[in-house]
């Protein structure tokens, strides 16, 4: 959203809970904002996460002509509530708090708002529409339909995460056959990428990858995306060219035509990748950094086919076969060492640690990492405020305590 890393925002730590009187910084200028000079009509459906406690933290104060959905995470999928220190309702469209949803999955109804949105389009006037659905975090929730259809699953979490996925596969589709029905598909860029790996340990399954989510390994990192449209000259091929994340600010704007007037991106952490995208040209990048995370005390960068590991990468991390393998045995290596260097272009499953073996190359990295941790911003992490209680606002997670 905003082209930079995570330690360069103050959010590099954990999420932002309910309670916490924070959000992403607002001196940041998000891709919205840069979007609208050019012409763009902007909105965002499903998951904001990026803080509320004040208004000015919210999607429509920050580039985004509407917004229908929820401002934290981890909500139920039918009663659009979130429980923590409190109990509210967490669902809005734009700042009315929507009270009639209550029982309705949320995939189907943001696919239905995102048709809404498709339906009255000027079409004169191009559209940034963002849809982070809630899909497929935690809390597990789906109809019984859909759990019904993966029932020769035996491990009850992954029978309804597989629910899960088809449900939102099924919303999918219904956005992009609106696309399809009112003439827009032809002109549209759809991407669809994932934020993180899953957690194997609520269903999900990063194998043969080693680690899970909120670890520094590539379980827990590396992401998988799709890109479909016809401006996309080079296609029916998997690129696995070095990208990162925050590629994608500039990437789009690359797409959107330029660069707003007054407007600068060359002190952002991304990288225009649209060559890559969508000729198969070679990647911008040689390297990228996972995260620095003072509080964790650890940091990881990737550099060329060589991955360095500082400090605990984190819970879960061995390697986790999907169920339907349970017969394979694995056995997890375990480090006591806090530094730990990969090939990557070599080892992309993280077995073998070369790090008595290229000191030299440890010594490369660690300088890299040093560098970068000069311009580390303090983590923003502040405690719970009993302001936010829900209870003080007629029951719903709300702007205007802090």
């Amino acid at each position: 959203m905003t082209g930079y890393y995570p330690f360069h925002t103050g959010l590099q730590d954990g999420v932002i809970f309910p309670n916490q009187p924070y959000g992403l910084p607002l001196n940041l200028t998000l891709l919205p904002q840069m979007l609208k000079p050019l012409g763009y009509s902007t909105h965002i459906i499903g998951k904001w996460h990026l803080g509320f406690c004040k208004w000015d933290y919210t999607p429509t104060w920050r580039g985004f002509d509407s917004f229908y959905g929820y401002y934290t995470g981890s909500e139920d999928y039918f009663s659009h509530t979130r429980a923590y220190k409190g109990i509210g309702l967490d669902f809005r469209d734009n700042t009315r708090v929507v009270l009639d949803k209550n029982g309705t999955y949320s995939s189907i109804v943001f696919a239905e708002q995102a048709k809404k949105i498709i339906s009255s389009h000027n079409q004169t006037v191009p559209l940034y529409l963002y849809l982070p659905f809630q899909s497929v975090h935690a809390p597990l929730e789906v109809p019984q339909v859909y759990e019904d259809m993966y029932s020769f699953i035996k491990d009850k979490y992954r029978r309804i995460f597989s629910g899960m996925v088809t449900a939102m596969d099924d919303a999918i589709g219904n956005v992009t056959q609106a696309l399809v029905d009112y003439g827009m598909m032809k002109d549209t860029l759809l991407v669809f990428t994932t934020d993180n790996g899953g957690p194997s340990y609520l269903g999900a399954n990063n194998w043969p990858l080693r680690g899970a989510k909120t670890t520094l390994w590539e379980g827990g990192t590396r992401g998988t995306a799709f890109v479909h449209g016809s401006m996309v000259q080079k296609s029916g091929y998997v690129n696995t060219g070095l990208m990162h994340a925050v590629d994608w600010f500039p990437t789009l704007l690359t797409v959107a035509s330029g660069r707003p007037p007054g407007h600068r991106t060359d002190s952002i952490d991304g990288v225009d990748q649209w060559a890559m995208i969508s000729q198969g040209a070679a990647s911008h990048r040689e390297e990228f950094i996972y995260n620095i995370d003072r509080i964790k005390n650890n940091s990881a960068i990737r550099s060329g086919d060589y991955k360095l590991i500082m400090g605990n990468p984190g819970y879960y991390s061995g390697w986790y076969p999907p169920p339907k393998l349970d017969a394979v045995q694995v056995k997890e290596t375990m480090y006591t060492a806090d530094i730990r260097l990969f090939n990557l272009k070599e080892d992309p499953t993280e077995h073998n640690e070369l790090s008595s073996k290229f000191p030299d190359i440890v010594k490369k990295l660690q300088a890299k990492l040093l560098n970068y941790k000069k311009g580390e911003k303090a983590p923003l992490n502040k405690p719970g405020d009993p302001r936010a209680n829900p209870k003080y606002f007629g029951g719903a997670w709300t702007p205007g305590w802090c």
